[in-house]
């Protein structure tokens, strides 16, 4: 039983080719035990609580950070090693392995930019890609195709594969931090590292309200050539969106398509600081920013963030409440922000 870990045969005619192997992402078998499931982690969360002085952990911190690999059979799991490693440390931290095969899968991504840029853009915005895992990339020489490198990213666990859709996907916070990395640190990267080192500048401009500028670094992103920016739907915005505010994600925990008031809202960024301002943004594409404000008004979208009547509020800072669109007729990104 591999996990995530191939058998590294020596060759066609050694003895250790006689293996018979069970790995999580293509077998049904025995996917149970490659990590910890809900029930599992639930009774180690009950031991923690009772365990720890000042726990600084929650329940949904876990399931954010480290849940979401999808086994074979459908279940998701967690990462064992790195539940193990916050609930003894009492804190949310990357606990990944930075060394061997993982280091070497990121180099293939920089050196086969065009196949895998659009990709890697897509899945760091939370969307899933097509892909077809083949098991053989896992102990390839040289990962040559797209369809290699994504099928070795599944089977050492930087990516989870979803079989009954046939895509993939970042799976957790953990690992999207270091997805992020990347598109920082590497200029191969073209457009996509663009917008993420301009990313901290959207920020900043939408704490101040600088709509112009925001505006300005919007139709930067949509004057490359690559085509997750022909805005066919708001899904290709909201990749857009994820990448001109990849900075946040050091301050703010981003969620999308989240249950608040009366609906659902495109993003709602969570202050890690409880001073902090708090963001709710809304996405129109041939719409308006000022319908996006009026929407998260009308559907009381701040009530996420407000809390119950009678408790204390969670976030004491300002809320902003953020409405982009894209006219696709005048090609023009408008912007507002308002306190709500």
């Amino acid at each position: 039983m591999t996990g995530v870990l191939p058998i590294a045969k020596y060759s066609s005619g050694s003895e250790i080719n006689m293996f018979k192997e069970y790995d999580m992402a293509t077998k049904e078998k025995f996917s149970e035990y490659f990590g910890f499931s809900d029930v599992e982690v639930d009774a180690l969360f009950d031991i923690y609580q009772q365990t720890t002085r000042n726990p600084k952990i929650s329940r949904h911190d876990l399931r954010a950070w480290y849940d979401g690999y999808e086994v074979a059979s459908g279940e998701r799991l967690y990462n064992p090693r790195s539940i193990v490693c916050a609930l003894t440390d009492n804190q949310l931290r990357n606990y990944w392995t930075n060394s061997g095969p993982y280091d070497e899968i990121f180099y293939y991504i920089k050196n086969n930019v065009e196949d895998l840029r659009d990709d890697v853009a897509l899945m760091v915005s939370g969307e899933q890609v097509e892909s077809q895992i083949r098991e053989y990339a896992a102990t390839a020489d040289v990962l040559g195709t797209r369809e290699q490198i994504l099928s070795a990213m599944v089977v050492y666990g930087l990516l989870t594969y979803h079989s009954a859709a046939g895509k993939v996907s970042i799976p957790n916070r953990e690992l999207m931090d270091k997805f992020n990395e990347l598109l920082l640190s590497n200029e191969s990267l073209g457009y996509v590292h663009n917008l993420a080192k301009e990313s901290e500048r959207m920020l900043r401009a939408t704490l101040a309200g600088d709509t112009k500028t925001m505006s300005e670094i919007l139709k930067l992103a949509h004057d490359t050539e690559s085509p997750i920016f022909s805005y066919n739907s708001e899904i290709e915005l909201s990749a857009v969106v994820n990448l001109t505010y990849l900075a946040a994600r050091d301050r703010y925990r981003v969620e999308r398509e989240d249950k608040a008031g009366q609906g659902y809202v495109d993003f709602i960024f969570y202050p890690e600081r409880r001073g902090a301002d708090a963001l709710i943004l809304e996405l129109k594409v041939n719409g308006t920013p000022e319908k996006a404000i009026q929407q998260i008004k009308d559907k009381h979208y701040a009530l996420r963030l407000q809390g119950k009547v009678g408790e204390k509020a969670k976030y004491t800072g300002r809320i902003l409440a953020v409405g982009i669109s894209y006219d696709r007729k005048t090609k023009e990104h408008r912007c507002q922000v308002e306190v709500l």
